[in-house]
């Protein structure tokens, strides 16, 4: 089984950052000032050692690959910031891409929302700090011509000769399908097979009316999916797309968040949920998540998933894979996530369980009968 953890890279300073949210700004900032806002809580989130690490450094690269893959992970997924040529918080995967010999297999997610000022912004009143505008076809060259030397790396995710790639709220871009046949025959023409597209966000799969036909896979990227059939409007992500949503729906007034509380999930309920739904779609690649907790960025407005630890965590994760093995007759699982420490999921050592949730992926792992050497037969 392929375990793909999504990877964060906002561990280092950019200028961008230091303009919006302030001087020598990263996720740790959040992080670090984060406390319990109720009792129980765990708040702050320290990582072991003490280690705020810098991603700029090739050695924090080196150290997380190492215990990835001596853990049983597959490979990153990592999250891609792209505004028509303008690139953000790029410095890690092209540290990877400069190191060979760094031993970790990825691929991109191109994170392709708005960043707005929703941390710090009242409700319905957030600023686009930066976007996107999806219609320019010459972007779209550029776009594929920056990311056509990873694809070409030996250690790219491919199937079948083709790069894996994954877009992360795909609907939004109003020239979808000529986008990605032009990236599509882009990649014929640079020698490979084509390419294989995946999206993700929660938004996308309960979304409607949109052609899907261009996919080889659906994410069923937790817990937002589970916890969000519902309705796209609900308080797990309205707050992060509100202006997309809006735009979507042709909303024109201020959608006003009236909780003022944390909002509290059960972890046990949403992963029982997990485990007894059946595949959404013959495509469908299931997720599982490690923990949820996003106070240290929107504090009593955030949403946290109570109860959640690494013993839990394993028994639930053991499930997954006989479920994405025998269910969605699937090899792969995405999981979130490897760093993303101001939301709670993480797979990397803290102070409190120190290597407990890597050795969980692990152990179950082999107690299901799965190699942990990845797999480099693409």
């Amino acid at each position: 089984m392929k375990i793909i953890p999504l990877y964060l890279p906002q561990f280092h300073q950019i200028p961008e950052n230091d303009k919006w949210w302030g001087e020598g700004f990263t996720e740790w900032t959040n992080v670090k000032k984060a406390k319990p806002l109720f009792e129980g809580h765990y708040q702050p989130r320290i990582p072991l050692d003490g280690n705020y690490y810098d991603l700029s450094e090739v050695d924090t690269l080196r150290w997380q690959c190492k215990i990835a893959k001596e853990h049983g992970i597959y490979g990153f997924c990592f999250y891609h910031y792209w505004f028509n040529g303008k690139l953000l918080l790029e410095k890690p995967m092209e540290l990877l891409l400069a190191h060979p010999e760094i031993d970790i297999d990825y691929c991109i997610s191109w994170a392709n929302h708005n960043w707005e000022d929703s941390w710090k912004a009242s409700p319905g009143r957030e600023k686009i700090l930066i976007g996107h505008d999806f219609d320019d076809e010459q972007d779209w060259v550029a776009h594929f011509n920056y990311m056509l030397p990873f694809f070409k790396d030996s250690r790219y995710i491919k199937e079948e000769g083709k790069p894996l790639m994954t877009i992360y709220i795909p609907n939004i871009i109003g020239k979808l399908n000529k986008m990605l046949i032009l990236w599509n025959q882009m990649a014929i023409d640079n020698g490979f097979v084509g390419l294989k597209y995946a999206f993700q966000s929660a938004m996308s799969f309960h979304s409607k009316g949109w052609d899907r036909s261009m996919f080889t896979y659906a994410i069923e990227f937790e817990p937002g999916f589970t916890n969000n059939k519902k309705s796209i409007l609900s308080s797990f992500n309205i707050m992060k797309y509100s202006n997309i949503i809006k735009k979507m729906l042709g909303i024109k007034k201020r959608i006003q968040k009236t909780r003022k509380e944390v909002a509290l999930f059960d972890y046990d309920e949403t992963w029982k949920k997990i485990l007894s739904q059946k595949p959404s779609a013959i495509n469908a690649i299931p997720s599982a998540f490690v923990d949820w907790d996003n106070t240290p960025r929107k504090q009593r407005s955030g949403t946290v998933y109570t109860g959640a630890n690494p013993k839990k965590f394993k028994k639930y994760f053991k499930q997954l894979i006989l479920k994405a093995r025998d269910e969605y007759k699937t090899d792969k699982i995405f999981l979130f996530a490897w760093n993303e420490w101001a939301e709670g999921g993480y797979l990397e050592p803290d102070e409190k369980y120190g290597y407990e949730y890597l050795e969980a992926v692990r152990d179950s792992l082999t107690e299901t009968n799965e190699s942990i050497q990845n797999n480099y037969g693409q």
